[in-house]
């Protein structure tokens, strides 16, 4: 029975007109299914359906999601973190990840607005802090284009309502491609991608065009900007590991379908074992005029 799929021209011209037929009649798509992206369940007999391609360096695997929760497209992630959603799906020798996994960067960061920033990434407010894994303390003593982005979750009151947040904040000072100076650039380099300056945390931030928060299986796997040149979105921070996100959390972006995104130079956040302290340094970085902000959409495996 031909099916209610949207296969975009980019995930076409990966898996080729002759697959992309058989899969909108029928023959190779499933009729149920548990959208990845809001992990609720989903028909493509019945409601339209988008077909997300993962590509890795050597694997790809194509998900399904509601149409209404994410549009179909091509996401690249790293080899490693593709093999582990394959086998965290098939049930072969899947591991737990810790509970604040550090993630690794895929690309340097540039003033144009497609660059990205190495980074990595830590649990959700809430938990006790890890202490700096070695790899990270090595790091932030290296050259400062090798900086290391913190990434944690938490829910930010906001007009009454809480909303999923990320809060992001490099181990060390970060320069702008080219610089030598001692100066930090961070925040200017975000500003210039389309990121606000936040004086109070009293309203949502402006949604930033292009940008989207990759949420799959339940857990944190990246933020995603626009490709160059219009193409597919690449990975502007990327997590190593899936990082663990409260059950709170996932709730309230798969109820918005929107994450709140805040970004302050190093030393201005900290890593904060609750949510009240994580938002404290937040409203402190925010009144010394150490924070910018995006909203970005929800989007999911």
């Amino acid at each position: 029975m031909p099916r209610m799929l949207d296969v975009s021209e980019d995930v076409r011209a990966e898996i080729g007109d002759e697959e992309a037929d058989r899969l909108l009649a029928g023959e190779n798509a499933p009729g149920s299914y548990d959208c990845t992206s809001c992990r609720t369940p989903g028909d493509s007999e019945q409601e339209r359906t988008s077909t997300v391609l993962f590509v890795g360096e050597e694997t790809a695997v194509l998900a399904f999601a509601h149409a209404s929760c994410i549009p179909s497209q091509v996401v690249q992630v790293a080899e490693e973190q593709l093999r582990g959603a394959v086998r965290s799906i098939t049930g072969e020798s899947q591991v737990p990840p810790p509970a604040h996994p550090q993630a690794q960067a895929q690309a340097p960061m540039h003033g144009s607005p497609h660059g990205s920033v190495p980074d990595t990434g830590h649990a959700y407010a809430g938990q006790p802090a890890p202490a700096p894994a070695p790899a990270a303390e090595h790091t932030a003593t290296a050259p400062r284009s090798q900086a290391v982005l913190g990434v944690t979750s938490g829910l930010v009151l906001i007009e009454d309502e809480l909303h999923p947040a990320l809060v992001v904040e490099p181990t060390a000072p970060i320069a702008r491609p080219g610089s030598f100076g001692g100066g930090d650039d961070f925040l200017p380099l975000l500003i210039e991608q389309g990121f606000l300056p936040v004086s109070a945390i009293n309203e949502v931030p402006r949604s930033l065009p292009g940008w989207s928060v990759l949420l799959a299986m339940g857990q944190l796997h990246a933020v995603l900007q626009p490709g160059t040149g219009g193409g597919s979105p690449v990975a502007w921070w990327q997590a190593h590991q899936p990082l663990q996100v409260t059950d709170g959390w996932r709730t309230a972006a798969n109820r918005s379908h929107t994450v709140l995104v805040f970004a302050a130079p190093v030393g201005s956040i900290g890593q904060q074992p609750r949510e009240d302290l994580l938002r404290d340094a937040l409203d402190k970085a925010a009144a010394n005029g150490r924070l910018v902000a995006a909203a970005m959409p929800l989007a999911g495996t």
